[in-house]
């Protein structure tokens, strides 16, 4: 297949020429109105969702040490207490997705049965990549897996570091090794995707097959009916707004610091709230202009770009780290993934309270919060596919890349610490933990700026992303919107983020990632029902 020479995706199919599946959608379901400024707007959904973000950003500015302080209780108390009801939630993401892959709904093709892909397979993986955990893997593609085997190491047992993820210190080096691998893959594995895929799957389904709009309230027909189309769906979409937004913010604040460090590791540029913020501005900048020039022109070619410079610091890590441990680790870490799996998985089992609460609950909250942007931006590229093909890509293949990418660059930290006694990667910050890896390896400067310009391009395209399909969701599911309501949402991801980092930190940041993910929770799970009942009513 070929890229799409028009400008933008495809709207929805309208009701005329869809199949007849029994779902109507007329013109006065959705009011919309055209502001003084030719916004044409949602409401009451882009009004509530505007005003309250405003005010928030506002309240956080305004009283940054009591906010700060109530972000870090905030975060405790919902992973503490509601972890249990985040891994069970997950799980049932995971099985469902496995369930369509293998049962006849996977014939159903998205967009009727005549439908074909609007994306080449290399355009649709690099847009799904960039914008889907781009920044996560660069902050955490290091830091995660070594942090795991240092807390899971003999040597800590007894020690205020002896979490180990499954609770107690491991046998020996190899051990940890093997567990600290297997909880990283975990995180970034079938369970991220899966939130993910419901989310994409659903979008496309109500809005290319039903001729629904794009946007959340339409998954939710089957269900509430009619009622989707007022306060009901209202609340829906506004949920999706919050979690979207703040789940961003998390992403561009960990990508924050990470750049601020690494230009700070390379060129000594001071590691401050005012360097955080300049960074944030200045990226939040380079946003609005490719938001400004849609998604052929902007976030698919930043998304490309990003792919290639990406494959390339791979490759460079590759073959001048310990290429054959990282080849034949990768098989193994999926043999020890596959093997630790149902006690990583188990809402009740012997997990460390700290890995469970602090990495598991958080992470889940964390790509909940994350899902209505990454599922509207995946389902907006796949209409042509069935929904096997989309599965299996969207959940299989990107778990396959992460393991890959996490064992590369984490398995060469292990490796410098293990057999090179290089003690520096292990007790570096997590911002620092990949500059550190690379530090030991050849070419270091080189490779330093090309993982900032990763972190600086991911963060690009997470922006203008998010603020394409935030401004989606609040102009009721039209694709055109007009460009002044995507500038309206890039700024204010920007300026969330400062907020936030100036107002507690990464701590804050967190906490707004797990609070908004928790009320999403439960509307996923509602979805997973809505996904069957629409499933079952098309043609197989």
């Amino acid at each position: 297949m070929s890229d799409t020479s028009g400008p933008g995706i495809p709207a929805p199919e309208g009701p005329s020429n869809r199949i007849d599946t029994g779902y109507e959608v007329g013109q006065d379901n959705i009011s919309m109105s055209v502001g003084p400024f030719g916004l044409d707007i949602h409401n009451p959904v882009f009004a509530i969702s505007g005003l309250t973000i405003i005010a928030f950003v506002f309240v956080t500015l305004a009283f940054q040490e009591s906010t700060g302080a109530a972000f870090g209780d905030l975060r405790d108390w919902l992973t503490g207490t509601f972890d249990w009801f985040f891994l069970t939630a997950a799980n049932i993401f995971v099985l469902l997705c496995l369930f369509l892959i293998i049962s006849p709904y996977g014939r159903v093709r998205i967009g009727g049965r005549e439908a074909t892909p609007d994306y080449s397979y290399t355009g649709w993986f690099a847009m799904l990549f960039a914008a889907g955990m781009g920044i996560g893997l660069m902050f955490y593609g290091v830091s995660e897996p070594i942090s795991h085997f240092s807390s899971s190491v003999a040597e800590n047992a007894g020690t205020a570091e002896s979490w180990a993820p499954l609770g107690g210190a491991a046998g020996d080096a190899a051990e940890a090794r093997d567990l600290g691998m297997a909880a990283t893959i975990f995180h970034w594995g079938l369970h991220p995707w899966a939130i993910y895929a419901v989310v994409a799957l659903a979008l496309a389904l109500f809005s290319y097959n039903k001729g629904l709009p794009l946007t959340m309230r339409s998954v939710f027909y089957p269900i509430f009916g009619e009622r989707v189309w007022g306060w009901t769906g209202h609340v829906i979409d506004i949920l999706a707004v919050f979690a979207t937004l703040f789940g961003l913010a998390t992403s561009l604040g960990f990508g924050a610091e990470q750049a601020n460090a690494g230009l700070n590791h390379i060129f000594g540029i001071p590691v401050s709230d005012v360097s955080k913020v300049v960074l944030i501005v200045a990226i939040t900048g380079v946003a609005l202009m490719s938001v400004v020039a849609g998604l052929d022109a902007g976030v698919k070619r930043l998304s490309e770009i990003n792919m290639v410079l990406a494959a390339l610091l791979l490759a460079f890590v590759l073959v001048v780290g310990p290429t054959m441990a990282i080849f034949t680790g990768f098989f193994h870490n999926l043999y020890e993934y596959a093997r630790y799996l149902p006690e990583l998985s188990n809402p009740f089992g012997r997990t460390d309270d700290n890995f469970r609460h602090g990495w598991t609950a958080f992470y889940w909250a964390w790509w909940i919060s994350w899902s209505p942007f990454v599922g509207m931006f995946i389902a907006r590229v796949s209409r042509g596919r069935t929904v096997r093909e989309f599965l299996t890509c969207v959940l299989i293949i990107p778990s396959l890349v992460s393991v890959f990418w996490m064992t590369v660059f984490g398995g060469t930290a292990i490796d410098q610490l293990v057999n090179d006694g290089y003690q520096v990667v292990a007790d570096a910050p997590l911002e620092l933990k990949l500059f550190a890896m690379l530090e030991a390896l050849p070419l270091q400067q080189i490779t330093s700026f090309i993982a900032i310009v990763l972190v600086i391009v991911f963060f690009v395209t997470s922006s203008d992303s998010g603020s394409l399909v935030i401004d989606t969701i609040t102009a009721g599911g039209k694709v055109d919107a007009p460009v002044p309501q995507r500038v309206f949402w890039a700024s204010f991801e920007g300026l969330v983020a400062i907020a936030l980092l100036l107002g507690g930190g990464l701590g804050a940041l967190q906490a707004m990632a797990v609070s908004t993910g928790f009320p999403f929770t439960i509307v996923l799970l509602l979805a997973c029902f809505a996904i069957l009942k629409g499933l079952h009513s098309e043609p197989r």
